[in-house]
């Protein structure tokens, strides 16, 4: 296939995804209740965790980022971590398995209100399942964000958002970026709305809103 034929199906095949998702009125509400948990708990003081393995663990990173450093405009830092120490990880790893390298840092650091959010691509990471329940037990709101419908882990938290029509773990991973971004979009609108002061959402992203994030 030609360089260009390819790029242009690559292109579309991420497109159709991501519209998809938008046409999805149950993932909207899903997405709608992580933005308002992660509002919530940085609210009241909690904190949010990401965890992923490979290129999800780089995505968890990203999530956290974007909160302690700057998003669209400069604000205080809100909490966020990820849990991709690689002291703790191979620690953890080497003493307890690898199925452990998340759920022992959420025994060290997770309380009640914080928020932790899980990225897969399929669902089955036996550590990512570990987590989930260890984050259930422990009383944090649980988010993950899914692919290839949903696996186990969907059914080990209370909100998740499962990437529609593909299978492939590159297409699956963009559209949980773009969810990670329009969340934090979402939040920093709703806790400091003066970042956006004469700005509009164009009228096309407002069709069919379900948002509710209202500061």
């Amino acid at each position: 296939m030609p360089t260009r034929q390819t790029i242009r199906a690559a292109l579309a095949e991420a497109a159709t995804a991501l519209d998809e998702l938008r046409r999805d009125d149950d993932q909207l509400a899903n997405l709608e209740a992580f933005a308002e948990a992660a509002r919530t708990t940085l609210e009241s003081g909690g904190c949010l965790i990401a965890c992923g393995n490979g290129g999800s663990m780089s995505q968890a990173m990203h999530f956290a980022e974007e909160w302690t450093g700057r998003f669209r405009g400069t604000r205080p830092a809100l909490p966020a971590i990820a849990l991709s120490d690689p002291a703790q990880l191979t620690c953890i790893a080497n003493d307890f398995g690898f199925e452990h390298v998340f759920s022992r840092q959420l025994e060290a650091h997770g309380r009640p209100g914080d928020l932790l959010l899980l990225l897969s691509t399929s669902g089955g990471s036996p550590n990512l399942l570990r987590a989930a329940r260890t984050a259930r037990d422990r009383g944090l709101t649980t988010v993950a964000l899914l692919g290839r419908g949903g696996g186990k882990l969907a059914a080990e938290v209370d909100w998740p958002i499962v990437v529609p029509l593909t299978h492939h773990p590159d297409r699956i991973q963009e559209v949980h970026l773009q969810i990670l971004h329009a969340t934090v979009e979402a939040v920093e609108r709703a806790l400091h709305p003066e970042l956006y002061d004469g700005e509009r959402l164009p009228s096309a992203q407002l069709a069919g809103s379900r948002n509710s994030l209202k500061p």
